[in-house]
């Protein structure tokens, strides 16, 4: 057996040495000098007798039999080794060759990448056509250059490429990739040049079947040369992809802004409605309390009263005969003090109670918010879903409109049994929400699998499977909390082994029904299982509260149901989710149902059916528990006198307590003598700062609650000072006022800040906890050590160190090209968290160019003074108040300061670089002048959820493309046209404005103003629109028109109105009287039918409209459809003659002067030439009685009438018109008439001009008159100037 093996191998190798030309014999001589080796097609069934060739350099081995790789060991120079289309099962014998640059093995039966790791120097690694399912084990192959994969089984692709940094060539064609996710993993090879994903030599990957593959790629690979084996070098091409791309991002960022402001609006709607509902617990503590503190207020006087001195924080005079008189008056009323203890117990158990309301309705609230936050919740992914993979992943919300929708919402209906229910105390079904889910990617898999099904079958059958297709539900496993991140992997990716129900000894299935009975039965029974389990110990609520069910089953519903266990789980494709809700016998808690009736029924507070009626009848009855203390006159100021009036007192020093409760005090003056002072109640008044307390140095006890208290700033230098009561106040700035406390009250023991508006009311507690040290109880609760420590490390997270700025920071130096909205910095910074830390050595600090402190609770910015490559900050979430500390940052490119408490933008005017802005969510009142001017880059500009009221800040924000600037306090239309200098501008949200009410037809308002815009409000901006925009408002001269050009808006001043060639076709200009100073206008070559809103102006006495088309002073009616055409024709063109007898009367009768009043009654001066004008009747120029100078040369006049009370008109133009004669009418009342120009018309003679007896000049030019008829004519009348 050996000799025949050595026989076999001799024989191989005398086959290898006869086929590269050598002599066998001769092999051991000369086989050192062989470098290169070459076996085609037989005659080498194993790799043997290569050790006589120690200086291979190269070796080829091309469709043999061989199945293994071996006898390579001696090969130590082997540079470039193929061994294909053989049978070569695994990748082996290969650790030896660490001199080996390329290597070939395709056309094997590899199914693993491994045993390379040895191959330090390898450059070519070709394995297409193979077995192989995974990319693996090429991590130390850092020289790699030209990897072929192609026409395997791939279907990711992950980070196992990552360490190939020096990778130029990768085909990967011919597997089984299927998302543009696993291709975003190629962004990491920065050396890649030529990548083949669609070679025409293999099958097509499913992924390049997808939309916007070719884009996708050259996107994300922008150093591509070649792609799928084509020329991709042209800037052009990249640029087309970037520019899609870019819009994509664009769009997309609009829409899921949009989603963060519904859920916005909505949450303000909850909020809203809280706040209405706090309003009666509210008010009745404000009753109580102010009571029980007036109580407060006589116990402490009447224990004075009864020791007879001053003692601890009471004040009394002894000596005043008075309070010795009130004195007997006390004494003799031993129970008194009893009563009010007992009073004020009842009035602390009423102030619990209501306290107690509160907090159930804040708990309520809090719900109501998880679940609008948890509705909302999938909207946000979805849309990054839809955007990562460039639209073949889309959702889409139905209505009523959609069939699909309508259908979804009747299946859910008719699956739905309801005496499967009724043992859980549900009796139906509400359906919320529709969504349909196109996932081509799962699409094209789930047709592949099914067209393959169907080639077994017949075309009659295969026709009826597919009409069998059947709509079902997916049987979530009940003991497994669904939550969002499994429910979206299953809708992106499909059913894999983890969303799959596992079955004994058998293949894993996804079980899906026919029956929401089998779907979901079983998860509520777990769930109410749970629950019981959960309140052993609590009773106060149940999940499903209902009455037992008897009865006998009166429905077929099980024998219609059925379970579908599919093991193939490519022919489950994930189609609707359907968002229902069941209807309980028990109504569910909500700020909508439990709490209605205290906002329906505030009114009638005592009603019978009010839902507090019976509580606040027990309010009552404490309030008139004895004893009633009488009200006191109100003090509106201090003086000398009241306050040891009020001390009984005549020594300002022997003052320790004043109590002054209850006043209408605003202001402390003369409190500087009170040296001695150490408690001060000034409860119940009308304070809004506390800075005249500053000298009361020996202060211990300050109860300021119930006031008006906007800000602590004043408050200083009670060191002292150990009880502090805030509460009930108008705090905002926790920040602010915690830094007052910390530093001017460095003995506080007891603190109350509650109902107070504060900005950031989450971290409040551990804030003050934090900061005052001293501290033992903070809103009537206990300070435990625990608590405290949190707070401690709390507070030590707040400040920005170097700690933190390694662990928050990124070195990358180009933003990565992935398709996200979200800022450069928080995806730099995730991405860094995957690779290695960077640790503080030498200039550490310039290395840094990303830097993410979302939600680290800071209170100020700084040790950034060194971080001058700094690129892309986000300070989100934050306490922030000031844009301080970045004055160093040039080099930004992107800013993030969402969610803060920013007034004013400030400190950025040098950052030229920046691209994007973002300060949603903070407390910016304006955009200061000059700040924006120097960005020559800033792209997208975010101000959502601020106090703005004036866009004059962005007037030379030329490169701005988006604005987001909703929720603010924008109100006029002129802020508009500050924007009209924006021609890049492209996406605009303005939603939440005040101008959105105001402004009628708002949006189209806006369309027309900015042209260029393509999304108004989160909506895209659609051909008709434009078209509409241009009909309701082009041509409209209005005072927003006039105040852009102007620069200003005070047109009192103006007395000149000129404003030609516009296209204007109305006039409106409002307040008319701020126009009463203009007296001349011109609107020459224009649009005007009529004069539209220019009769209002009061004063105008020129009036220029030449070149226009005015039909009427007025606005004309519809013509009368009851009129017939000959008719009409003759209302247009009355020389025609047509109906002239059926309308001539009626219409003269209509504008008859006498039904007519006069207007503009300053108006000299009237100029209408050229404007078509045919019937002077229809012109209305009666009512202008002042008129002197008439100018209607060029149009179509043919007779002269309707100027009969123009009694004052001293020259009238009608040259170049029709006009072959007079009627009777035209000149028949006296006229001032002094010049009458009648050239170049078709007059044949001058009858009907006597009546002109003023007349001096006559202008008759290029008409048709007879000479000797104007000699008759001169006869009788006297002209000074006479033209012919």
């Amino acid at each position: 057996m050996f000799e025949s093996e050595n026989l076999n191998q001799e024989e191989i190798i005398k086959e290898l040495c006869l086929c590269n030309g050598l002599s066998y014999e001769m092999v051991g001589q000369e086989g050192s000098d062989t470098s290169m080796l070459e076996m085609f097609f037989s005659g080498y069934p194993r790799i043997v007798g290569l050790s006589l060739f120690p200086n291979l350099t190269s070796l080829t081995i091309v469709a043999q039999d061989i199945k293994e790789i071996s006898g390579l060991e001696t090969c130590l120079q082997l540079k470039e080794l193929w061994i294909t289309e053989c049978c070569i099962e695994k990748i082996e014998g290969l650790q030896e060759c660490r001199n080996l640059e390329k290597l070939y093995l395709y056309f094997n039966k590899i199914s693993k990448i491994e045993n390379l790791e040895k191959l330090i120097k390898l450059k070519v690694l070709w394995l297409n056509h193979n077995a192989i399912k995974n990319i693996e084990g090429l991590q130390t192959l850092k020289n790699l250059k030209d990897l072929n994969l192609a026409g395997n089984l791939i279907n990711s692709i992950g980070r196992c490429l990552d360490p190939n940094e020096q990778l130029e060539r990768l085909n990967l064609s011919g597997n089984q990739i299927c998302c543009f996710k696993e291709l975003t993993n190629l962004t990491r090879l920065p050396c890649l040049k030529d990548l083949c994903l669609n070679d025409p030599q293999y099958k097509t990957n499913p992924v390049c079947l997808l939309c916007n593959y070719s884009t996708h790629i050259l996107y994300h690979l922008p150093c591509l040369q070649r792609f799928d084996t084509l020329d991709v070098s042209a800037k052009q091409i990249k640029e087309l992809a970037d520019t899609t791309a870019m819009k994509k991002i664009m769009y997309y960022n609009m829409r899921i802004k949009t989603v963060q402001r519904h859920l916005s609006e909505d949450l303000e709607k909850l909020n809203d409605r809280k706040c209405k509902l706090q309003k009666l617990p509210e008010e009745r503590i404000k009753l109580f309390s102010f009571v029980k503190k007036t109580l407060e207020r006589e116990l402490a006087e009447l224990k004075g009263l009864g020791k007879g001195h001053s003692d601890g924080f009471n004040n009394s005079k002894v000596n005043d005969p008075e309070t010795s008189k009130s004195s007997e008056t006390v004494t003799g009323e031993p129970s008194l003090q009893q009563k009010i203890l007992t009073k004020l117990n009842a009035l602390n158990e009423r102030v619990t109670f209501w306290n107690k309301k509160l907090d159930e309705i804040e708990a309520i609230y809090h719900t109501e918010v998880k679940q609008k936050k948890k509705s909302h919740g999938l909207l946000i992914p979805f849309l990054l879903i839809e955007l990562e993979t460039v639209g073949n992943f889309h959702f889409e919300e139905g209505t009523q409109s959609d069939d699909w929708f309508n259908f979804c919402y009747e299946l859910i209906l008719s699956r739905f049994c309801a005496w499967d229910f009724r043992i859980y105390g549900i009796t139906g079904v509400k359906v919320k929400r529709v969504i349909k889910v196109n996932n081509r990617i799962l699409r094209l898999k789930f047709e592949e699998k099914f067209q393959k099904f169907l080639e077994n079958e017949d075309m009659h059958d295969s026709e009826r499977h597919r009409r069998m297709l059947e709509c079902l539900f997916y049987v979530f496993d009940p003991e497994v909390t669904v939550k969002k991140e499994h429910l979206l992997q299953i809708l992106e990716k499909g059913f894999k082994e983890s969303e799959t129900n596992k079955l004994p000894l058998k293949k894993e299935a996804v079980i899906l029904s026919n029956s929401l009975s089998i779907s979901e039965c079983p998860r509520i029974e777990f769930l109410q299982q749970k629950h019981k389990d959960e309140k052993k110990h609590s009773l106060k609520h149940e999940l499903f509260r209902h009455d037992s069910v008897m009865g006998q089953r009166n429905c077929d519903c099980s024998v219609r149901q059925y379970k579908w266990f599919v093991f193939d789980h490519d022919l489950v494709l994930p189609e609707y989710i359907v968002e229902f809700e069941y209807i309980t016998m028990v109504k569910a808690d909500s700020l909508f149902s439990v709490f209605n009736n205290v906002i329906l029924q505030e009114s009638k507070k005592k009603s019978e059916g009010s839902v507090f009626s019976k509580d606040l009848k027990f309010d009552d009855e404490v309030i008139k528990m004895e004893p009633r203390i009488k009200a006191r006159p109100k003090l509106i100021s201090l003086d000398d006198k009241t306050i040891l009036s009020l001390a009984k007192t005549s020594v300002y020093s022997h003052i320790v307590s004043l109590n002054l409760h209850g006043n209408s005090l605003s202001k402390l003056r003369d409190l500087s003598k009170l040296t001695g002072l150490r408690k001060l109640n000034i409860s119940f008044n009308e304070f809004t700062c506390l800075d005249d307390v500053y000298h009361l140095y020996n202060l211990e006890y300050l109860d300021a609650s119930h006031n008006h208290v906007i800000t602590l700033e004043g408050f200083r230098g009670l060191m002292k000072l150990k009880h502090l009561d805030l509460s009930w106040n108008q705090l905002k700035k926790s920040g602010d006022e915690i830094n007052t406390l910390c530093k001017h009250t460095t003995s506080l023991l007891t603190l109350n800040i509650q109902h107070n508006p504060w900005q950031k009311p989450a971290t409040l507690r551990l804030s003050v906890i934090g900061r005052l040290k001293t501290l033992t109880h903070l809103n009537e609760v206990f300070i435990s050590e625990e608590e405290a420590t949190a707070a401690m490390k709390f507070i030590a997270g707040t400040r920005m160190t170097q700690l933190s700025l390694l662990r928050h920071s990124s070195t990358k130096e180009e933003r990565p090209r992935i398709l996200s909205i979200w800022p450069s910095a928080k995806i730099l910074t995730q991405i860094s968290k995957l690779g290695p830390h960077l640790h503080p050595s030498g200039n550490w600090y310039l290395k840094i160019t990303a830097l993410n402190l979302d939600g680290q609770h800071l209170f100020e910015i700084t040790n950034l003074e060194k971080l001058e490559n700094l690129k892309w900050a986000s300070f989100s979430n934050n306490n922030l108040t000031k844009m301080e500390g970045l004055e160093s940052c040039i080099n930004l490119e992107e800013l993030i300061l969402d969610g803060n408490c920013i007034s004013k933008i400030e400190g950025i005017s040098k950052m030229t670089k920046l691209t994007r802005l973002s300060i949603n969510n903070n407390l910016l009142t304006g955009l200061e002048q000059h700040t924006f001017d120097n960005m020559l880059h800033l792209h997208s500009l975010s101000l959502e959820n601020n106090r703005i009221t004036s866009l004059s800040g962005l007037q030379k924000s030329f490169t701005l493309v988006e604005l987001y600037i909703s929720n603010n306090y924008i109100a006029v239309n002129q802020e508009m046209y500050n924007l009209k200098g924006l021609c890049n501008l492209v996406i605009l949200d303005m939603c939440g404005n005040i101008i959105v009410w105001n402004q009628e037809n708002y949006r189209l308002f806006v369309i027309f103003h900015l042209p260029e815009l393509k999304a108004l409000d989160g909506i895209p901006i659609e051909p008709p629109e434009t078209e509409s925009a241009k009909d309701l408002f082009g041509g409209r001269l209005t005072s927003d028109m006039i105040t852009e050009q102007q620069g200003h808006s005070n047109f009192t001043q103006m007395q000149e109105l000129n404003w030609t060639s516009s296209s204007i076709r109305t006039v409106d200009l409002i307040p008319v009287d701020q126009f009463r100073n203009v007296c001349n206008v011109n609107l020459q070559n224009n649009n005007l039918t009529s004069f539209s809103g220019l009769i209002y102006l009061p004063n105008v006495k020129v009036l220029c409209l030449n070149y226009n088309h005015i039909e009427s002073i007025m606005p004309r009616l519809k013509p009368q459809t009851h009129l017939t055409n000959r008719q009409l024709l003759y209302q247009k063109v009355p020389s025609s003659g047509y109906g002239q007898q059926g309308i001539s009367k009626t219409n003269r009768d209509i504008m008859s002067i006498e039904n007519l009043p006069p207007i503009m009654h300053s108006l000299e001066v009237l100029h209408l030439g050229y404007n078509g004008i045919c019937n002077l009747i229809q012109l209305q120029l009666n009512r202008l009685r002042n008129l002197k100078f008439l100018f209607l040369q060029g149009n179509e006049i043919s007779q002269v009438e309707g100027l009969d009370n123009l009694v004052v008109l001293q020259e009238l133009v009608v040259d170049h018109n029709r006009i072959r004669a007079f009627n009777d009418s035209a000149f028949a009342k006296p006229s001032s008439l002094l010049a009458l120009h009648l050239e170049e018309n078709r007059l044949r003679e001058l009858g009907k001009l006597q009546s002109l007896v003023k007349l001096e000049k006559l202008f008759l030019g290029y008409n048709k008159i007879q000479v000797t008829l104007l000699l008759f004519i001169m006869g009788f009348t006297s002209f000074n100037f006479f033209e012919f």
